[in-house]
């Protein structure tokens, strides 16, 4: 039996008013690219007639503009979970026109299999190459894992593939695919390592759940980086000390810890600068996204392996991997994401966990996805995966933005995705301040210490006003949000002028 073969239109043209679709792909990597970009175009033409059409959308994180972008500017996007970077995206969810639901990314898989999510109609998938193997046909993925084995067993009217010629085949192999079980059979997940492999290289599904095969070339709607700048250098220096003072003391084992990074340029920035630090030894990666700085780390024996969902990296470092498979092949590993990002993973081999943070209050709560508390930045991905189960969990942020017109540091989250229980440190280019085994005040004194000098008068301001109401946490209420509203009124937190606000 062969594969029916179709194009993009002709696969967009299955998909029918109301279908959820599950994607593949973790980061714009591995996403596939044609077949949405139809859909966004078939939607444009049923709109243009006076029919509706919008689509329920299910992926591992975020996508890239051909999907995610494309398909919010169609208006073809009725309810999307989980991750999201995409500005399109993003506009059209802060003005309400889109239901999204933000969900920690090791949940995603369970709460598709236990039915929150919807029954899934349409698995589509991008694959370097699809192998039949008698009524069985094993499907290779590309740059990321995401939730691909279980919207391709779930999907019930079936599965459409882009075989995407502009990831190598070479790349066969590079991948772990392993499905947790439901509950009450879970067994534990036999990772004791970075490099531990468990699962299969390929998903395999029934060869006649298989409706279309769609060849194309189309390269990955990768993020460029910013190169580092005297900020994120210095916070990645500071990152090594703090690292090193922890190794030196006993707080961290002798062995050292595996690592985690965020998405963004910051966080490729931090661990690049770590990486250049000649004390720290070489290390490990536990992750979901690996980007270009590890990537560079990996060729010089810094990091001695590396495990992840996505290779969210440029296409120039992507086709370097892929030209050096024989190198990577034993270093590098991906996994869904329910497994690059399993609580119980995490918390078994010790992860380092590095995250970037919007703002973080005094107390040490971390705000990681929205701005002012009411528009969504991104979704929070897999950042209380790996901080609420780390063995160390450290937020970093630049102490402003904005030209200074923002602090980082404030007197209460506008928004909070972590609570102080679970975040170890916040690290500025001012320095660390380490939270544990402090109580609430005395966070809040390290905090402003890393705040920046323009800042640190308005804080220790506010500090004396919300001490006059007592209590284990002090705050004054009337003013917890003053700077926030300063900025909206005055665009400029640093005129905040407490008299407006203390009662």
């Amino acid at each position: 039996m062969g594969f029916n073969k179709i194009t993009a239109a002709e696969a967009a043209a299955l998909i029918q008013n109301g279908d959820t679709i599950g994607l593949s792909g973790f980061t714009p990597a591995g996403v596939p690219k044609s077949v949405p970009a139809e859909i966004a175009r078939k939607a444009e033409k049923e709109h243009a007639e006076g029919k509706e059409f919008k689509i329920n959308i299910l992926t591992g994180a975020s996508t890239g503009q051909s999907c995610d972008g494309m398909l919010a500017n169609a208006q073809a996007i009725k309810f999307r979970a989980p991750y999201t970077t995409n500005k399109d995206f993003r506009t059209h969810v802060n003005n309400n026109e889109i239901s999204y639901s933000d969900l920690n990314l090791s949940n995603m898989a369970t709460q598709i299999r236990q039915g929150y999510l919807g029954q899934v109609d349409w698995a589509i998938i991008e694959a370097c190459e699809i192998e039949q193997t008698g009524s069985k046909a094993r499907i290779y993925l590309t740059a990321a894992g995401g939730i691909s084995p279980t919207v391709c067993r779930l999907a019930r009217k079936g599965i459409i593939i882009e075989v995407n010629a502009f990831h190598s085949k070479k790349c066969m192999g590079i991948h772990d695919v392993y499905e947790i079980e439901d509950h009450p059979y879970r067994t534990p997940i036999m990772i004791m390592k970075a490099s531990d492999r468990i699962g299969k290289p390929y998903v395999e599904v029934d060869t006649d759940r298989i409706k279309g095969i769609i060849e194309c070339n189309i390269p990955d709607e990768a993020r460029s980086f910013k190169a580092p700048d005297p900020i994120t250098t210095q916070i990645g220096n500071n990152v090594a000390d703090f690292l090193l003072a922890n190794l030196k003391s006993g707080k961290i084992p002798p062995t050292f810890l595996n690592l985690q990074s965020g998405v963004g340029s910051g966080a490729n920035a931090v661990l690049g600068a770590l990486g250049q630090c000649p004390d720290v030894p070489n290390f490990s990666i536990y992750t979901e996204v690996l980007q270009d700085a590890p990537v560079q780390l990996m060729r010089e024996g810094r990091v001695l392996s590396a495990s992840a969902c996505s290779l969210t990296v440029t296409n120039e470092c992507l086709q370097g991997i892929y030209n050096d498979m024989d190198f990577f092949k034993d270093k590098l590993v991906l996994r869904p994401s329910e497994i690059s990002n399993s609580p119980e993973v995490i918390a078994r081999i010790g992860v380092c966990s590095l995250n970037t943070a919007i703002e973080v209050d005094i107390y040490g709560h971390v705000n990681s996805t929205k701005i002012c508390g009411t528009k969504m930045m991104n979704g929070i991905g897999g950042s209380a995966d790996f901080t609420n189960n780390a063995y160390l969990s450290i937020f970093t942020c630049g102490s402003t933005t904005k030209g200074g017109a923002i602090s980082s540091i404030v007197p209460f989250c506008s928004h909070i995705d972590h609570t102080s229980h679970f975040v170890d440190a916040i690290i500025t280019e001012y320095g660390v301040a380490d939270l544990r085994g402090k109580c609430a005040m005395e966070k809040a004194a390290e905090l402003v210490k890393v705040a920046h000098p323009d800042y640190r008068p308005l804080l220790l301001d506010y500090m004396k006003y919300a001490a006059q109401n007592g209590g284990h946490t002090h705050h004054c209420l009337s003013a917890a949000f003053a700077m926030h509203d300063t900025y909206l009124r005055k665009g400029d937190m640093r005129l905040t002028d407490w008299a407006e606000y203390v009662k």
